[in-house]
């Protein structure tokens, strides 16, 4: 599945979009506006995006994780160098410190993410603040063609802005699309 991103240029360009992607069969689940106007996509009932798209909670969380575990490893290294309470720890404390270390970087990563806008969405920022609304479409390879000549045809306005091919994946990069001077489009990294 493929995550398509359209750049909208106002709400009701949007909702219009998003009526036209519900009579072919995408439903809310598949389809989330990001726009700066909170309320104006509550009022339209326009399908917002969610904490999960819009912040970096996923991605910090995992790396906090991950140096997390590092640290704890670390611990465990020192602990056994050591041997504080003396040379015969169980297992079961070894465990404990990595799993406490990996938990409370995870915590730390997601606090961090908390604050921070998705790195995917980070190339979308000015275009989001100038008020122009991005359209996230989650989309079956059988179904992504259908979708594509839908808004190609009946909404030049939002051009497909850009593709991922893999957006449960927090780490994966976004290929912006960029309009060439002869009228075809390419994709950026």
């Amino acid at each position: 599945m493929k995550c398509l991103y359209y750049m909208a240029p106002t709400l009701d360009s949007a909702r219009q979009i998003s009526d036209d992607l519900h009579a072919i069969g995408v439903q809310d689940f598949f389809l989330h506006v990001i726009s700066k106007d909170e309320a104006g996509i509550d009022e339209r009932h326009i399908p917002a995006g969610n904490y999960l798209e819009t912040l970096d909670l996923v991605r910090d969380g995992l790396i906090g994780s991950a140096v997390g575990f590092c640290a704890g490893l670390i611990g465990i290294g020192l602990l056994k160098l050591f041997a504080p309470f003396g040379p015969h720890i169980p297992n079961i404390v070894y465990f404990a410190t990595a799993a406490a270390a990996t938990l409370f970087g995870a915590w730390e990563g997601g606090l961090t993410g908390i604050a921070s806008e998705n790195k995917k969405l980070a190339r979308f920022h000015d275009d989001i603040e100038a008020g122009r609304c991005l359209i996230l479409i989650y989309a079956p390879q059988e179904g992504e063609a259908s979708i594509v000549r839908l808004l190609r045809a009946r909404h030049p306005e939002a051009p497909l802005a850009a593709i991922d091919r893999h957006f449960v994946n927090p780490f994966s990069a976004v290929r912006r699309e960029v309009l060439l001077p002869e009228g075809g489009l390419t994709l950026e990294d």
